[in-house]
């Protein structure tokens, strides 16, 4: 089993009628530090808990008196949504500034956020720019352009899928034990050893009454957002960030096989260029989950980008 080298601390903070679960690690906060506190936003179906290699390979010097706190997004790990049946970025994006308002309020932040929460710290980054120092976005790429005409249509699909969620259709897998889970993120990421996968498991999943593994994330995840991703007001919000951005891709192209060529690492370096100050950066032999597959080579990068 994998053994933490840093113990995050746990506490809970109500937010927006939410008993918000905030992973912590460093000194406490609020309090004003000369080392601008880190902020650590996850990615969907993933967890706070999910950065902990990472954090454990930043060097001491660089952790030395530095605050690190990482949320677990509303519906998702112990940040629990029970009464909610559809979840909007909107949301993500105002609970992050009432988190930062009640860690560090007036003193401005390094965002780091992985896959859906880099693209929560990239809408954050423009429409708060005075609250970031610096911006390091993992794999958020955002997602392909959308047309108007596709509205009517998702509208309609975003109704048929609450039906199904609210009719018990719509679920997330259970099993039987946390080595179940262990061999379920081995399957969905192959690069992450067995030690590590079953550290995971156990913060991302939980028994039930019955016994049976439950992921932490509520099922109403998975209907589809009633709006279509619109490009234009993101590219909007990009230019107004005046933070400098390191933009992290891991070395296994995740974007061409998700959109099979309709969406490509062209398209959204093109779209990094409304950056003002924006640097991107490869992680080798990774996949999407670069912060386990090299936890080592991430911590570097940021630690040399945020000093």
């Amino acid at each position: 089993m994998y053994k933490e080298k840093r113990q995050p601390q746990s506490e809970f903070v109500p937010i927006r009628g939410l008993n918000y679960h905030v992973q912590h690690w460093g000194p406490a906060l609020p309090a004003p530090h000369s080392v601008p506190p880190l902020v650590l936003l996850h990615g969907w179906m993933d967890v706070a808990a999910s950065y902990q290699f990472m954090v454990d390979a930043f060097s001491s010097a660089f952790a030395e008196g530095r605050s690190v706190i990482a949320p677990d997004w509303r519906g998702f790990g112990q940040t629990s949504a029970e009464n909610t049946d559809n979840f909007w970025f909107p949301d993500y994006v105002a609970d992050l500034d009432f988190l930062l308002d009640h860690f560090c309020p007036g003193q401005p932040v390094d965002l780091v956020g992985h896959s859906m929460g880099g693209n929560v710290a990239m809408m954050y980054a423009g429409v708060r720019p005075e609250r970031i120092r610096r911006l390091v976005n993992l794999e958020g790429f955002g997602l392909a352009a959308s047309r108007p005409s596709q509205a009517p249509g998702r509208y309609a699909q975003w109704m048929d899928e609450l039906k199904h969620l609210h009719r018990g259709e719509t679920t997330l897998k259970s099993y039987d034990g946390a080595d179940g889970v262990a061999e379920r993120l081995m399957k969905t990421n192959p690069r992450l050893p067995a030690d590590k996968a079953a550290w995971l498991a156990s913060r991302w999943a939980r028994p039930d009454d019955a016994g049976q593994w439950k992921i932490l994330g509520h099922a109403a995840h998975k209907v589809t957002s009633a709006h279509i991703y619109r490009a234009d007001e993101m590219l909007e919000i990009y230019r107004r960030i005046t933070a400098p951005l390191l933009a992290v891709e891991a070395s296994s192209d995740s974007l061409t096989q998700w959109w099979k060529g309709r969406y490509t690492l062209a398209d959204y370096h093109e779209r990094l260029k409304n950056v003002a100050d924006a640097r991107t950066a490869v992680i080798h032999d990774a996949g999407h989950m670069l912060h386990h597959d090299q936890p080592e080579q991430l911590a570097r990068l940021i630690e040399d980008f945020l000093a």
